[in-house]
């Protein structure tokens, strides 16, 4: 049997390669420990969170994702309501950050098995948002709200770019959207500072295809802002999503969650 030969530093050759093996499994070690124990954690998600208005509004916004607000701490809007809660109120986009989610948002929490690492929730949201509300008495009696989804951002831009050409294909189908099609019975006319519990039913288009979805939904008056939060399960096949697919993701689950928050100021 042939002796493997050291080199001019009188060290073997497959010793390098097994040095040089141990290193890269200690390295992915390494980062898988950093990636479960030490990664910051994704956002909460909404069903978890407080209704809460941000004291103050975002200083900028951009459509990537990034906003530079310091002051969107938790707390009320400053000035009361006047005139009643009757007529439209349309999605603020002024209020909060992005930065921590105090904003008006919609985006997606998805299950994902991803290669050397394991389980991870995959969460993307854009604050291109737009829409109203219009309520008469006691009920909401229309609702539409459309998403730029070219602009969703997660924690990783690799998953980003591939949505815009699998999954949800952005760049084809760039605009989620909801449109009420059974008014909201409130009971009551709601009180300032009271968290409701309420349905939206409507349809909700995505992908390119229209579904009629039943949303829960928790809203609050709170002096002159509505803040509604909610989410809903979404089948991908419904919508004829095919699931993506990628070299660092093994499998990812049939169905993710539908996340919006929304800050609405009367018109």
């Amino acid at each position: 049997m042939t002796t493997p030969q050291a080199n001019n530093s009188g060290v073997s050759p497959v010793r390098i390669a097994v040095a040089a093996v141990m290193l890269a499994i200690l390295a992915a070690g390494a980062f898988g420990l950093w990636y479960v124990f030490l990664r910051p954690s994704g956002p909460a998600a909404v069903a978890d969170t407080n209704l809460v208005v941000p004291s103050a509004p975002a200083t900028s916004a951009s459509a990537g994702g990034a906003s530079a607000s310091s002051g969107a701490a938790a707390g009320s809007s400053s000035a009361p309501l006047s005139g009643g809660v009757d007529g439209t109120w349309n999605v603020d986009t002024s209020l909060g950050s992005f930065s921590d989610f105090t904003d008006s948002f919609v985006g997606y929490r998805v299950q994902e098995q991803l290669a050397n690492i394991g389980g991870n929730t995959a969460v993307g949201r854009t604050p291109d948002v737009s829409g109203s509300l219009t309520i008469a008495g006691t009920q909401v009696t229309a609702v539409t709200i459309e998403a730029n989804l070219t602009t969703l951002k997660s924690d990783d831009n690799r998953r980003d770019g591939q949505l815009s050409r699998q999954g949800l294909e952005t760049s084809t189908y760039p605009t989620g959207a909801f449109a009420l099609t059974t008014p909201i019975d409130l009971g009551s006319v709601p009180a300032d500072g009271a968290e409701i519990d309420v349905t939206a039913s409507g349809q909700l288009t995505l992908h390119g295809q229209k579904q009629d979805v039943q949303i829960p939904l928790k809203a609050k008056l709170s002096g002159n802002t509505i803040v509604v939060s909610g989410s809903l399960e979404i089948a991908f096949a419904d919508y004829g999503i095919a699931k993506p697919n990628s070299f660092a993701v093994l499998s990812i689950a049939d169905t993710g969650t539908l996340e919006l928050h929304l800050l609405f100021t009367k018109a």
